[in-house]
């Protein structure tokens, strides 16, 4: 049957993840290939293929329906887990791909723990993640960053600081910054209950082998160093303490 080629490659994908458990990734996966499917099928003139794609559409959209209330009894039960591994050199891992699909409507406020948004490349890390939560997160307020500051790098990363809450003022997000020199953990925390722990923290792509070189800018085109992440859910994320 001729089915578009991108359903098919989306759809294997989401049950490749549906398979590793990776749920809500592969939750994505099939509500993209079944968009196309539903479109397809709409402007399909034969009857039979019609039919065909109709069986299709059933059989994933059930599959979906099963995911998310297997998602939801998880995160009611307290047992949500995800877990991504991180390979060293893999590309495709930018901070939408990883983790965009839980930047919502439904965040209020998000808390940042990383004791390594030091230097320049670090605090460019943690402008883009601003810039992904401003442009995903339409109902976000507030932001809590926790981190760890050095002689070193002290002026340059308040200044970083400093101009990054009056640019979020305008989009009238606040920013704290808090400092904590026993923190090691690294967690990003959504008012929403997910949390994101990744084992390097944001500063987990490798360097651009020269300024013109492809992932410069677009981070799922950057390679990556090895780590995990692990994805999890809490009805009980810690209120703001402003």
């Amino acid at each position: 049957m001729n089915i578009e080629h991108a359903a098919i490659n989306i759809l294997k994908r989401g049950v490749e993840l549906d398979t590793k458990k990776r749920y809500t990734e592969a939750l994505v996966c099939y509500q993209e290939g079944l968009q196309i499917l539903v479109d397809k099928m709409k402007g399909e003139p034969d009857e039979s293929l019609r039919s065909y794609l109709r069986k299709k559409v059933e059989e994933y959209m059930n599959r979906a329906e099963t995911i998310k209330k297997l998602v939801l009894q998880q995160k009611e039960a307290g047992q949500f887990h995800e877990q991504i591994h991180i390979e060293n050199n893999s590309i495709g891992h930018s901070y939408k791909t990883l983790f965009g699909r839980f930047l919502d409507e439904d965040v209020q406020f998000v808390i940042v723990e990383d004791p390594y948004i030091r230097y320049h490349h670090q605090c460019q890390n943690f402008l883009k993640l601003s810039e992904l939560l401003v442009r995903s997160c339409p109902n976000l307020s507030y932001i809590e960053l926790v981190t760890a500051s050095d002689a070193k790098s002290a002026n340059d990363q308040k200044n970083c600081f400093h101009i990054l809450q009056n640019d979020l003022g305008r989009h009238k997000i606040k920013l704290t910054v808090k400092y904590s020199e026993t923190l090691h953990d690294r967690q990003i925390i959504l008012s929403s209950g997910w949390i994101i722990k990744i084992g390097r923290g944001l500063d987990y792509f490798k360097a651009p082998e020269n300024k013109y070189c492809l992932g410069v800018f677009e981070m799922d085109l950057r390679p990556c160093l090895e780590t995990t992440v692990d994805i999890v859910h809490s009805k009980n994320v810690r209120q703001i303490q402003s």
